[in-house]
Formats: structure tokens, C-alpha cells, sequence
């Protein structure tokens, strides 16, 4: 059996990237400040970093699949030029009440469903409690509970932070820029100053 291993689930728009709304265009993607350099420490800390994006503006008719793909193909390539490697892009094109019909469905896979998280988890054979869940939203929350992940993440990079999120998240950091170093302060060992029983 594979051994498993801890993973970062990130939520696209508004965590890697500005949300400027259905961001379908590589000229109207921009990467947040910080990110990539806290993308690739993860790396280094022995993460893998795993996409999972709710894109309905694919069910919506706001852009194509083939729209989001090319997209998807340039910040894959975007990222890996600066020496991070995504182990796994997920992402749902299903709305309800979307106009087209192909993808309007109720489905598991788009968040707050954890759909995308457990495909991942058992694909890439990922520790879910040794995990952490990366978004600006409730349903990034609600998902990575739903999927058992260890630590969910919300950061202030995107929609305006509800207090319905902040209490469904453990953490609310600035950015996904932020989260290496408050990983690292968790793990710190305890150190021994000082030990009454060695006299």
C-alpha cells in the first residue's frame, strides 16, 4: 500500500489568484502577492499541493470548458517555471441552475460537497487529518470538513471574510502567503531549558 501523504487543497480564485469574477482569461489572471514563494516552501515542507476550484461560470455560459482548460494548462505551466509542481487540479463545472445544459446538475464535487477533496485523498493517497484546507469562502470550510481534512484555512485574499466562515475555519490568516510560517509555529518542538530531575 502507497504511503500517504500530507497535502495543501487550495481553492483557486481568491486564494492563488485575484478574484476579479469567472476569471477565464491568462490576461486577467494575477497571481496574489506572495503566493508562488509560499507554494513552493509548502513543497519543500513535503506537501502536495492539490487545486480544488468550483468553476460554474462553465455551467453558467460566462466561458467554455476549453477556456478554462487552456487557463488551467497556463497557470500549471506558470507555476511549475517557478519551481512548483501541482500534484492534482480539480475542478467542478456544474451549477444547479446553470443555463447550460450539459452542466447544470446537482452534483458531490462542487464545494461545499467534498466531491473534489476525496478524489484527490484517494488518487494521490493523501493524510487528510495531517491536511490543510486553503480558501476565502464558507463552502472552502464546509468542504474540508465534510472530507475529514485536519486543518482548514481561511484567508482574507478574496470575497469579504463572513463570520459564519471564521467560525467554521481553525485558522484565518492574511494569506495563503502566511500560511508556511504559522505551519512551521505549530510544529515547532518544545525545547527543554531546563530539568529539576538532573540535579
Amino acid at each position: 500500500m502507497a504511503k500517504s501523504v500530507p497535502a495543501i487543497f487550495l481553492d483557486r480564485d481568491g486564494t492563488i489568484n485575484v478574484d476579479h469574477g469567472y476569471v477565464h482569461e491568462i490576461d486577467n489572471f494575477e497571481f496574489i502577492d506572495g503566493v508562488i514563494d509560499a507554494m513552493r516552501e509548502l513543497k519543500k515542507m513535503g506537501f502536495a499541493l492539490v487545486v480544488v476550484t468550483n468553476q460554474s461560470g462553465i455551467a453558467r455560459g460566462k466561458f467554455t470548458e476549453a477556456q478554462f482548460e487552456t487557463l488551467t494548462e497556463w497557470m500549471d505551466w506558470s507555476l511549475a517555471d517557478r519551481d512548483v509542481d501541482l500534484d492534482g487540479i480539480y475542478y467542478c463545472p456544474h451549477h444547479p441552475q446553470g443555463s447550460v445544459e450539459e452542466f447544470r446538475q446537482v452534483c458531490d464535487c462542487r464545494k461545499p460537497h467534498p466531491g473534489m477533496l476525496l478524489s484527490a485523498r484517494d488518487y494521490l493517497h493523501i493524510d487528510m487529518a495531517a491536511s490543510y484546507m486553503v480558501g476565502d469562502k464558507l463552502e472552502d470550510m464546509q468542504a474540508a470538513a465534510a472530507a475529514n481534512v485536519g486543518t482548514k484555512v481561511l484567508v482574507r485574499t478574496g470575497k469579504p471574510v463572513t463570520p459564519e466562515a471564521e467560525n467554521a475555519a481553525d485558522w484565518v490568516l492574511n494569506s495563503l502567503a502566511d500560511l508556511p510560517q504559522a505551519i512551521k509555529k505549530q510544529q515547532k518542538p518544545a525545547v527543554m531549558i531546563k530539568d529539576e530531575r538532573l540535579k
